[in-house]
This record gives C-alpha cells, sequence and structure tokens, in this order.
C-alpha cells in the first residue's frame, strides 16, 4: 500500500488562503472603486481652487467668491471622507493579512513539529541498515520490488515536506512585509487626513469672514439681485418668444401639410368620379376607391423627419449629456434662498456654471443655432435647437456661431464673459418647446 495519506492539513490551507484571496479581490475593487473617486475629487479641487483663486484677487469680497469657497469646501469634506473609507478599507485588509499569517504560522510550526518526530525517531535508530534488512528479506523478486517502491515514497514524502516547510517560509515572510506595508499606509492617511481637517477648519474660518463682509453690504446685494431678475425675466420673455416662435412655425407647415394631403386626395376623387362617369357612359362596372384614414396628430407632427430623429435623440440622452463648460454648479434650478440675503428666494430658469475666465463652451448635442443676441446682464447669448427641445447658453463672449448654423456636439461656440466682480459664470438651460426642465438631470454626473 502507498505510504502517504492525503495532507488534510494542506489542504485546510490551501482553502483557507483561496478565501483569503477571494476577500482581498472584493476588496480590490472597493479599493480600485476608492482610488478612482479620490482622484476625480482632487481633480474638482485643483479645478474650484483655480476659480477661487480667480475670484480671490478682487478687491472686493463677492458672491462668487462665497459660491467657491462653498463648493471647496464641500469637496474638501468629501476628501475626508474618503480618507475615512480608506482606513475602513486598509483595516480590512489588515485583518485578513493577519489572520492569512497566522493560518501559514500555526501550519508551519506543525510541519516543523512533524518533521522533527520524524528526525528524532530516524536518529534512535540505523534507518539504512533497516531499509536494506528491510530489502533483502523480501521472498521474492516482487517483494523486493514493491518494497523498494514503498521506501522511495517514504524519502519522497521526507523531501517533499522539507519543501512545503519552505514555501510556508516565504509565504509567512511575504505576509509579514504586506502587513508592515499596510500599517504604513494607515499612518499616512492618517497624516493626511489630520492635515485636510486642518485646511478645512481654514476654509470655514475663511467663509464665515466672507458671509460677515457680504452681509454688511446688504443694499448692494439687494439693488444686484433687483438688475438680476430684471435680466433673467429679459431672458425668459426672449426664449419663450423663441419657443412660441418655433411652435407656430411647427403649426404652419403642420396645416400646409394637411392642406396638402387633403388637395391630393380631393384630386384623387375627382379624377376617380371623371373615370367612373366615363365608364359608366360606357356601360362598364364604376371603379371603388377606398377613403384613405384621416392620420393620427403625434407630438412630433410639424417637425421634419430630421427634427423628429433629432428630438427622439437628445431625449434619450437624459443624464449623459456633456457639460457645456468646465466648473461647477454654483446656482441651482428653481427657487432656492439666498447665499446671503435671509428671507430672501432666487429663482433659476437653469443652471449657473461657474469657471474660469475665457473658458470655452460648447455645445451640448448636436442641433441647429435658432438665435443669437446680446442682452444687458447676459451678455451674448445662443439658443440651439434639438427638434423640440432646445438648450440656452447665457453670459457669453466671443460667440463664434450664427443663427441657422448647424453644429454638433461638443462644438465651440464661444467663451465664458467676466463680470465686473470678476466672477466668470455661464447660465444654460434646457427647453422643451415652452417648458423649461431641471439641466442637472440631464448632464453627466462628475
Amino acid at each position: 500500500m502507498p505510504f502517504h495519506q492525503p495532507n488534510y492539513r494542506r489542504l485546510f490551507l490551501v482553502l483557507t488562503i483561496l478565501c483569503c484571496t477571494s476577500f482581498n479581490v472584493f476588496a480590490q475593487k472597493t479599493r480600485e472603486q476608492l482610488e478612482r473617486e479620490k482622484s476625480e475629487n482632487q481633480s474638482k479641487m485643483n479645478e474650484i481652487q483655480s476659480i477661487l483663486k480667480q475670484t480671490s484677487s478682487q478687491k472686493n469680497v463677492n458672491l462668487g467668491q462665497l459660491r467657491a469657497l462653498n463648493q471647496q469646501i464641500n469637496n474638501l469634506k468629501k476628501k475626508i471622507d474618503l480618507l475615512s473609507d480608506d482606513m475602513a478599507i486598509l483595516d480590512k485588509e489588515l485583518k485578513t493579512l493577519e489572520k492569512k499569517r497566522q493560518v501559514l504560522a500555526n501550519d508551519l510550526g506543525k510541519l516543523k513539529a512533524e518533521y522533527g518526530d520524524m528526525i528524532y525517531e530516524a536518529s534512535k535508530r540505523n534507518v539504512y541498515l533497516n531499509q536494506l534488512v528491510f530489502l533483502f528479506s523480501s521472498g521474492t523478486f516482487n517483494q523486493f520490488v514493491l518494497r523498494y517502491k514503498y521506501l522511495k515514497q517514504y524519502t519522497d514524502a521526507r523531501q517533499g515536506q522539507v519543501k512545503q516547510m519552505e514555501v510556508l517560509e516565504k509565504e509567512l515572510m511575504a505576509e509579514r512585509q504586506r502587513i508592515t506595508s499596510k500599517k504604513q499606509q494607515q499612518q499616512t492617511v492618517l497624516v493626511t487626513q489630520v492635515s485636510e481637517n486642518t485646511k478645512l477648519e481654514g476654509l470655514k474660518t475663511k467663509q464665515d469672514e466672507v458671509v460677515k463682509e457680504l452681509s454688511q453690504k446688504e443694499v448692494e446685494l439687494r439693488n444686484q439681485l433687483a438688475e438680476n431678475r430684471k435680466a433673467t425675466n429679459l431672458l425668459e420673455a426672449n426664449i419663450r418668444r423663441i419657443a412660441e416662435r418655433e411652435k407656430k412655425e411647427r403649426e404652419r407647415r403642420e396645416r400646409e401639410e394637411r392642406a396638402e394631403r387633403e388637395a391630393k386626395r380631393k384630386a384623387e376623387r375627382e379624377r376617380v368620379a371623371r373615370e367612373n362617369a366615363e365608364r359608366e357612359k360606357k356601360g362598364e362596372a364604376k371603379v371603388v376607391v377606398e377613403e384613405p384614414k384621416e392620420e393620427p396628430v403625434v407630438s412630433s407632427s410639424g417637425m421634419s423627419d430630421e427634427e423628429v430623429t433629432l428630438a427622439s435623440s437628445f431625449a434619450a440622452s437624459q443624464s449623459r449629456l456633456s457639460w457645456p463648460t468646465r466648473g461647477f454648479i454654483s446656482g441651482h434650478f428653481g427657487q432656492r434662498p439666498h447665499a446671503v440675503l435671509k428671507g430672501v428666494m432666487v429663482d433659476n430658469l437653469g443652471v449657473d456654471i461657474q469657471t474660469n475666465a475665457g473658458e470655452t463652451v460648447r455645445s451640448v448635442y448636436d442641433g441647429v443655432v435658432l438665435d443669437v443676441t446680446q442682452m444687458p446682464g447676459m451678455g451674448n447669448v445662443v439658443a440651439i435647437q434639438h427638434g423640440n427641445y432646445m438648450t440656452v447658453y447665457a453670459k457669453m463672449s466671443g460667440v463664434t456661431v450664427q443663427a441657422g448654423q448647424k453644429v454638433k456636439a461638443r462644438e465651440t461656440i464661444g467663451r465664458v464673459a467676466t463680470d465686473g466682480d470678476g466672477t466668470s459664470e455661464l447660465q444654460f438651460q434646457i427647453w422643451k418647446s415652452t417648458s423649461r426642465l431641471n439641466p442637472e438631470n440631464w448632464l453627466i454626473r462628475r
């Protein structure tokens, strides 16, 4: 019979290592996700730091500076939260490594103890002579061969056990190095977290100072708010005028198409009537023509096939539209409390995207430029049609498109203007016919 039985202890070790490895793969996926979030957040912080530097360079504090500070504080809080997540993942990874190290250490200890027992037993008797006696006391040649194979298996088993111990020694040393590395990573993350918390406190102090200084300019802020509302109302009236114009144009095309269809049907009826009159004179059977059914009116009526396709494609792009410019949303859609004035609400037709001076503005989708105009308080305004949808880009300078021009997604249409306070901010809106939509539901999340 063969010498060695199945090594259940080794099998248990392999299974344990596989389990630990599976856990590490899961943890690695989480770590990859975490590292991606950290990288994205750091990119946002770098971008906003540039914007904050621009607004802070002005002699007087302004709302643009406050908004950039608020956004930088939010991103710094996110960074600190991500560092906490990093610590939690490192802790899990460290516990897994410790467990794996303990399994390896225990198994190595048992192997060494068993090997020691084998060496001790072998030293108590002359193993070599016993083996010779065992071989040459065979009754037959076949028995001799079987005993030789048995002894060889015994020798191979001892050599295999030595190799197992060498492998475990290497694995154990590697695990100890990994544990040391994880502990160093934990220390680095902890130091970074403390540093970022100190920065956060500094930003909050600066935020309080800016709010306090702005609060002392209530009259100026209210006048500025009144001017903004006037400009916003003027912009909304202009957009509705454009939307109504396009709506009437679609209705006109629809009426013309219906009149054309009716004229064709009437001409067909008259032709059939004449043909039947001739057939009646000749005593032939009349031609019976089935009257075509009236085509149902659908929501896309009045649009060309190209516009219908474009509108459908645009609608399917919700939450996936590219941003019209770099930066962050400094003013959200709809009614929101004023950043400084208590009890005052601000109504936003779209979103404000604060960015760097002279930043490029791009069309978010394929379309046709409906209107390019200049308005007080809104600078240059560009409206682009996407079927029965429309995107609006206000507070621009250096517009590079004109009405009637076809544009592609991400095509440059101008640059962001900078106001007297040194704030560069794009007003971006999305409309469906005469209804305004929340752009945040359409732009791809950053």
